[in-house]
């Protein structure tokens, strides 16, 4: 009996020393700042939410080409025989080794740009061996009762050969150079053997054929990696503008302040979309020239929450201890004023983000985005808004429904880090 009191006794006086050092800790090691502003974010589900799904779409662009069904550079291998197949569709392909030299790229080059086809890919209904050739019955997309028959030699199928290359034959065994110089010997039986498991593919397109009969799932994800980068790059482009303007807005005050002022006020007043299309006339049609336009155009709502945040705190205490102890005005503006009003930066920020990615695809649609091939969901839309009302309407939507998604998801980020950061508190006080 002593022996199980002296054992309660031990846990209790254990579980309250625990609470002692859990109370001295906590007063040892007071939260930061953004430690609270991460637990209030977090607590906010729906930002997180988008949160996940920003990281996801960022996840699928930096993949990319190592995901995509169609690996080829733009996501362009076309096959017009297969316009707008339905999603689901499997299609059998006659795969001819295309006559050049074609190395496999490395991981890196394939991630950025992809891996060029080594096949030349003809949609078939059905094959049959007819001794050294290949007949197929190829797929047109018309009735089954059209019948458009080809021949193939088995060597042009299965290797690449120079123009004007002589194959020997001697007892059933073909003698030949491929491009690269080697010699090849192969007989009949393991050449028709070959063909049927390296050359008969099946492949299945998930979400569809577009216009062209490319396939819809490769070109939906490269079109991500468009969307963020466009977003990316305007969006800083617009903070290097907005923050020196806005800082020597609010900092200086006097006629730079009302100079930068009426600035920012003529460009307010000027449509964006406007004021885009003219710079993208001015600069040219692009992928780099849209972030560039994008960026020149959204900078006004950076410059002017960061002139109106600096105005609010120029006259504070360590702002004017900064002067006191000799500190530059670049110095104090860049160590200590804007550390101090990132929070609202960043909400603008990824508000911008939203904005530069709805712009980036109203550019695309009117032909003055990233220009085709290049997949982008803009442009996506505007190739195949036509068939919304012909049956295949997931040809518009698809890309749609992924601007909408994205452009959501960072406004609900922007809500969250609002709230986090207690903009709307800071700007009140």
């Amino acid at each position: 009996m002593d022996e199980v009191k002296s054992f309660k006794g031990s846990i209790l006086a254990f579980t309250r020393n625990s609470y002692i050092f859990e109370a001295m800790s906590s007063v040892n090691s007071p939260e930061t700042p953004w430690q609270r502003t991460k637990k209030r974010f977090l607590r906010n589900k729906l930002s997180v939410f988008g949160l996940a799904i920003i990281l996801i779409f960022i996840l699928v662009s930096l993949l990319g080409y190592l995901i995509m069904p169609d690996d080829t550079p733009m996501a362009n291998r076309m096959a017009v025989q297969l316009s707008t197949k339905h999603p689901g569709t499997s299609v059998q392909f006659l795969a001819i080794r295309k006559n050049q030299q074609i190395d496999t790229v490395g991981f890196f080059t394939k991630i950025f740009y992809g891996q060029p086809d080594f096949f030349d890919f003809v949609p078939i209904n059905s094959y049959q061996f007819k001794v050294d050739s290949i007949v197929v019955d190829e797929y047109t997309g018309g009735s089954d009762d059209e019948k458009l028959m080809h021949s193939f030699s088995l060597v042009d199928v299965a290797f690449p050969l120079s123009e004007g290359e002589k194959i020997a034959v001697n007892d059933s065994m073909y003698t030949f150079k491929d491009i690269y110089g080697q010699t090849e010997s192969v007989t009949l039986t393991d050449l028709q053997k070959k063909v049927a498991a390296e050359n008969i593919i099946t492949r299945k397109y998930w979400l569809g054929t577009d216009l062209y009969g490319r396939d819809m799932l490769s070109r939906l994800i490269l079109g991500s990696r468009v969307s963020l980068s466009v977003g990316f790059m305007s969006v800083l482009i617009s903070l290097i503008i907005g923050i020196a303007l806005g800082a020597l807005a609010g900092y200086y005050g006097g006629w730079i302040d009302q100079f930068i002022s009426w600035l920012i006020n003529v460009v307010w007043s000027l449509p964006s979309l406007l004021i885009v299309i003219a710079i993208s006339f001015a600069l040219g049609k692009g992928f780099f020239q849209v972030f560039v336009a994008i960026g020149l155009t959204t900078w006004v709502d950076v410059a002017r929450m960061v002139r109106g945040q600096i105005m609010g705190i120029r006259e504070v205490e360590y702002v004017e201890a900064g002067r006191a102890m000799g500190f530059t005005d670049a110095r104090i503006i860049v160590r200590h004023i804007l550390p101090n009003i990132s929070g609202p930066i960043l909400v603008v920020a990824s508000a911008n983000f939203a904005s530069a990615i709805l712009l980036e695809a109203g550019l695309s649609f009117l032909g003055f985005g990233v220009q085709p091939p290049f997949p982008s969901w803009g442009g996506m839309i505007k190739e195949h808004y036509g068939y919304i009302i012909i049956g295949a309407a997931y040809l518009a939507i698809l890309p749609g429904l992924a601007i909408m998604m994205m452009v959501y998801a960072f406004n609900l980020v922007s809500v969250g880090l609002t709230d986090a950061f207690n903009v709307k508190g800071q700007t009140s006080s």
